[in-house]
């Protein structure tokens, strides 16, 4: 069943392994009810992928009946996609795939790769067209509209944790790739995900347990009113060791509240969510500590390494609409604390107490976002357009200490500047952002319509260096241009031409100058607060055969400065001008509507384009950790009583250096869930993560180090390994 809203930041497909025989609506009709979601029952759809999906295609005359075949994991946007990239995941995908961490339900968008170099509890790494996003740069990530990238983090620009998310909550993924869409800002050059919340869950209780330590409870359900009114309530508390010779001992509790009155056409919604987490982490080590046998596989050089993460959320959204029009507003607030101990490069500063450094950080987030949509028609012209304001504004305090197994020490042998005793770095910084766009898709003709979209965006704010007492204020606007004009559909096939301007903003300590980095303390190098980069996508997306999905793209992104991670200050750096060149295919075949199976293949070049890469400190031009090529096969079946999963990844080479010589030859793993249901209250799930035990690095990096307080220094790759195999046994009973 397809459902479509007039909201232009949400819209959901809704999907069902059944085929649905549904009536059409015109394209000016009343305002459309939202009926059940097939796949939950008792569900009310109200999520949305954007309005940038565009108007359907001119419908049959109002009464008649036509029957869809909706695919399992991904929504068919045949005639209503902005471009050939974007789509939308169902609930049923989430239920179904097999993943290790909650961040790799993400993975489900093709070609991007969700994987870790700190074990549990830190932010995850990202990797998608070429980029190697870190923790969540060029990749604009929101729940529940709330954006989740920190700016200015502790640990890294874009900073992006998602282990506060309770995955039985989650009713779709909307996803785009490319700076194409208007409604999308900072971080979104690469791609973007909205992760959505159900209305209404099932009452149940889950509980798990694996053979790496890791254990799991969970308890949710919905409460129903008189008026139609759902309360939808979860907790989950969760532990995990891992293979690791020092065990992660990370421990989570979770918890979400959200009320829902009305529908998604008149109504509101509330919610409140809440995580803490603590663990120890075996970071990436350096290869060279393996080979000489100072550590073992899974071992550490500091097993005091670490992190502690809080996180608390409100938010909301109104929702009024008329016949042609719609107009949504959201609010939210969010407060989190975090603090991170690492060691990377271990005693090549410090050889006496080590090099591990504390960071931390106290973040108070307020935002919102207010939409106009409305549907008009000029003679047979139809046309969606949307205007719309989101704004954003953190208050946050940030540091970074020298600590030797957790406690700090007075002084802070990497800093260049003067310090004060106990901190490296420190800074309170208050940074406002707001932007504004106006989208346009218009029906020229039954094969022909155009998506044209207009974006300004301002950011301001100032750092006050607790440090050095200076005080730096910075402001910036840009503008954006972006659009697609789409041929088609022609024996279900439609063609796409997508171009565009978009950004991502930079740490607010590397544009005021206040921590520690050899070639900004030279004056060679300036930041701005948003870094531009331009891209255009040509595809195409087809349904050649009633069963068989296709999509493919070619792209090309120029960025004016890439960012990358600096080790030493802790703090993302921006680089040289980048350019990376791509195509992209997916396919998802049901043969049965109880399965499916699908594929996606992904290859990118990463190169720097700035002639004086040696005034950024870089003797190459191959972009670090870069990858370019992923590779991604799934099965998805859900039969009478028998469900599952399987999810084959593989992620291809990447140099660790510039000019090459050193390089990752990245990882193959193999997942997969097989479950069983007695009642229709009682099941049993298995899940095997890594089934082959491959013997790779999840994640690679290339270090100045010294291993020993006595050692020379040394520049090498460093690793942190896949977890072996390992299963996992599930039982849920509702109630």
């Amino acid at each position: 069943m397809i459902v479509r809203t007039l909201f232009p930041a949400r819209t959901l497909y809704t999907a069902s392994l059944l085929s649905l025989t549904l009536p059409t609506f015109p394209l000016q009709a009343a305002t459309p009810t939202f009926p059940a979601d097939p796949e939950k029952p008792g569900h009310t759809v109200r999520r949305a992928m954007p309005a940038r999906t565009g108007t359907p295609a001119q419908p049959p005359a109002t009464g008649t009946r036509e029957t869809i075949q909706v695919i399992a994991s991904r929504h068919d946007l045949l005639g209503r996609a902005a471009t050939a990239s974007e789509g939308s995941l169902t609930t049923r995908e989430i239920q179904l795939r097999p993943v290790y961490r909650v961040g790799q339900l993400l993975e489900a968008v093709p070609g991007l790769v969700v994987t870790s170099h700190s074990g549990e509890g830190k932010a995850n790494q990202f990797l998608l067209r070429g980029f190697n996003l870190d923790h969540g740069t060029d990749l604009a990530t929101f729940v529940d509209d709330m954006p989740v990238n920190g700016v200015s983090n502790a640990h890294g620009q874009g900073y992006t944790d998602l282990n506060f998310l309770i995955p039985e909550v989650l009713s779709g993924v909307d996803y785009t790739k490319g700076p194409f869409h208007a409604d999308i800002g900072d971080f979104g050059v690469a791609g973007s995900d909205h992760m959505k919340l159900a209305d209404e869950i099932p009452r149940q209780i889950s509980l798990s347990a694996g053979t790496l330590g890791d254990y799991r409870a969970y308890l949710g359900g919905t409460a129903h009113f008189a008026n139609g009114d759902r309360w939808v309530n979860a907790f989950a508390l969760s532990h995990s060791d891992g293979p690791w010779t020092y065990p992660d001992n990370a421990r989570s509790i979770r918890a979400l509240s959200h009320y829902t009155h009305g529908s998604a056409a008149n109504g509101l919604d509330l919610t409140a969510m809440f995580y803490r987490g603590q663990w120890r982490a075996t970071n990436d080590q350096p290869l060279a500590a393996y080979s000489q046998g100072l550590i073992g596989r899974y071992g550490s050089l500091d097993p005091t390494d670490g992190g502690f993460s809080e996180r608390y959320s409100l938010s909301g959204h109104y929702h009024l609409s008329r016949d042609t029009w719609k107009w949504t507003t959201s609010a939210f607030v969010t407060h989190d604390r975090l603090t991170l101990w690492n060691n990377f490069t271990h005693y090549l500063d410090d050889p006496v107490n080590g090099d591990q450094q504390q960071q931390d950080e106290t973040r108070t987030t307020l935002g919102g976002s207010s939409v106009y949509a409305r549907k008009d028609r000029v003679g047979t012209v139809g046309t969606d357009t949307q205007i719309g304001v989101q704004g954003r504004y953190d208050i946050l305090y940030v540091d970074r200490r020298h600590t030797r197994q957790r406690v700090t020490l007075a002084d802070c042998p990497s800093s260049l500047e003067a310090t004060r005793p106990y901190l490296c770095n420190a800074d309170t910084i208050n940074l406002g952002a707001v932007g504004f766009f106006v989208q346009n898709t218009t029906h020229w003709l039954p094969w022909l319509r155009t998506v044209a979209g207009l974006r300004e965006d301002y950011q301001g704010g100032s750092d006050s260096n607790l440090v050095d007492g200076s005080l730096t204020r910075k402001q910036q606007w840009l503008f954006q241009p972006k659009g697609s004009l789409v041929f088609g559909p022609w024996r279900k096939t439609e063609l796409y031409l997508s171009a565009g301007r978009g950004f991502h903003s930079n740490d607010f300590r590397s544009v005021s100058g206040s921590y520690a980095s050899d070639e900004f303390a030279k004056g060679s190098v300036t930041v701005p607060l948003m870094t531009p980069a331009v891209s255009g996508e040509v595809g195409v997306r087809t349904t050649p055969l009633r069963h068989l999905s296709l999509q493919a793209a070619a792209f090309i992104i120029d960025f004016e400065s890439e960012l990358s991670y600096d080790g030493d200050a802790g703090v993302t750096s921006p680089g040289p001008a980048s350019r990376r060149k791509g195509v992209e295919f997916s396919a998802q075949y049901t043969p049965f509507n109880w399965l499916e199976i699908n594929t996606d293949l992904s290859f990118a070049k990463a190169r720097y384009q700035a002639k004086n890469l040696s005034s950024y400190g870089i003797d190459g031009a191959y972009v670090t950790n870069a990858p370019s090529f992923v590779w991604s096969f799934g099965v998805i079946l859900d039969r009478g009583p028998w469900y599952g999963g399987l999810q084959v990844r593989w992620l291809g080479g990447y140099p660790l250096v510039e000019d090459n010589s050193l390089r990752s030859s990245g990882y193959q793993e193999v997942n997969m869930t097989l479950g069983y249901r007695f009642t229709k209250k009682l099941k049993l799930e298995a899940s095997v993560f890594n089934a082959f035990n491959t013997h790779a690095y999840a994640a690679q990096y290339a270090y100045d180090y010294r291993l020993t307080p006595t050692s020379a220094i040394q520049t090498g790759a460093t690793g942190h390994p896949i977890e072996p195999i390992s299963a996992r046994l599930a039982v849920t009973a509702a109630f």
